[in-house]
């Protein structure tokens, strides 16, 4: 008999379990806070490890019919504009890595992987209060009275996870003094300035990353990273000053000039994260994406190895499905090294600075990478 698993947050790491369950005969419940999904100002980078995923669950053609495939990453100084290194991309690296590295709007990609989970797998406006264990299984507790009984919870709420708060605690997450500007508009309000299909401007203290989210190149996004500790609102809708923005990036290169000028809003957000964890699971209960590994966006990393979680827990579920706690634990092990290398590496926002061998980053196939032994 299949076990019942529920799955807290519908975000990119739930959707792509329940999916990913879905292929090999577990039906998965997902339990989300939100009303309803939102087409949030955002871009998000599929390198190769995170369109592996998607290939494996159907997407790829859907998203190379609506995403962007950049010829080359640079990196620049922030000032002269120098070329300080360029990844290639494009066809070399999709030839070099067996998948293609493209950008492309969060709400698209949230979108694509919903289509992948029946809609009737997805309860809206359950947030979770409560979790208890004490009678074998889990029963979840949701703020509008209601509650369920799975075999197994899967904690994929991301960076303020309740679940992980009922089990740990409250934590502190800490405060990086440094706040992301960030948002989408149309590419028409450059008004045919040209502009480096994705790079990096690198600065003393600051840096914005400026790309094409659409495969037409009618929607362009930025984000960056700037000194402001006196900022700790987290959230994704806080509005941010246009004036502001501006004068943080004064004196950067005309391309960075051009689309801080043309943008028409920003939303602005407080960088966090959180110190690693000595253990991801406990019992019928397993942490999996920003909950188990927060970790700052210097990288792009953050979906993707969250959507990599999902692939590599299905497949210790569907090994193991009679015993939910040890598929958990053979996860944890099996992702916590890549996963900590990748966190710490971001932190140190150094990544592609100067020119950086990505293989290890861009190479992995979580479908195939092999597992721990089950103990």
């Amino acid at each position: 008999m299949a076990p019942q698993i529920a799955i807290i947050g519908a975000g990119m790491g739930g959707l792509t379990l329940a999916a990913a369950l879905g292929q090999r005969g577990i039906t998965a419940r997902i339990y989300e806070q939100a009303k309803g999904f939102v087409r949030l100002g955002a871009g998000i980078q599929m390198s190769p490890n995170a369109m592996r995923v998607l290939r494996g669950i159907g997407l790829e053609p859907r998203i190379r019919a609506t995403a962007f495939q950049p010829q080359s990453w640079t990196n620049r100084d922030w000032d002269t504009g120098a070329l300080t290194n360029e990844l290639p991309l494009g066809s070399s690296a999709e030839a070099k890595y067996g998948a293609p590295y493209l950008l492309m709007h969060r709400g698209d990609l949230h979108e694509a992987l919903a289509s992948r989970v029946p809609k009737e797998q997805i309860a809206l406006d359950k947030k979770l209060v409560d979790l208890d264990r004490r009678s074998g299984g889990v029963t979840l507790r949701f703020a509008d009275g209601s509650s369920v009984k799975a075999d197994a919870v899967v904690a994929a709420d991301g960076i303020h996870s309740r679940a992980r708060e009922l089990w740990l605690g409250q934590e502190k997450a800490n405060y990086t003094r440094r706040v992301a500007y960030r948002t989408t508009f149309p590419a028409a309000l450059l008004k045919g300035f040209e502009i480096d299909q994705c790079c990096k401007w690198w600065g003393p203290d600051r840096h914005i990353v400026i790309y094409y989210v659409t495969a037409n190149r009618d929607e362009v996004y930025f984000v960056t990273s700037v000194p402001e500790p006196e900022f700790t609102v987290e959230s994704w809708l806080a509005t941010g000053d246009l004036g502001k923005l501006r004068s943080a990036f004064a004196g950067f290169h005309e391309q960075v000039q051009r689309v801080v000028q043309a943008c028409p809003s920003v939303h602005k957000w407080a960088i966090v994260d959180r110190d690693p964890l000595p253990g991801w699971s406990d019992g019928p209960m397993v942490l999996l994406g920003d909950a188990a590994h927060p970790m700052t966006q210097y990288m792009a990393q953050g979906a993707a190895t969250a959507m990599e979680d999902a692939v590599v827990l299905s497949r210790c579920i569907a090994e193991q499905p009679a015993d939910l706690p040890a598929a958990f634990a053979r996860f944890a092990k099996a992702r916590r090294e890549r996963t900590a290398r990748i966190q710490g590496t971001s932190q140190q926002n150094t990544f592609m600075r100067q020119p950086t061998n990505p293989d290890w980053v861009y190479g992995y196939d979580a479908w195939n990478e092999p597992l721990p032994e089950y103990a």
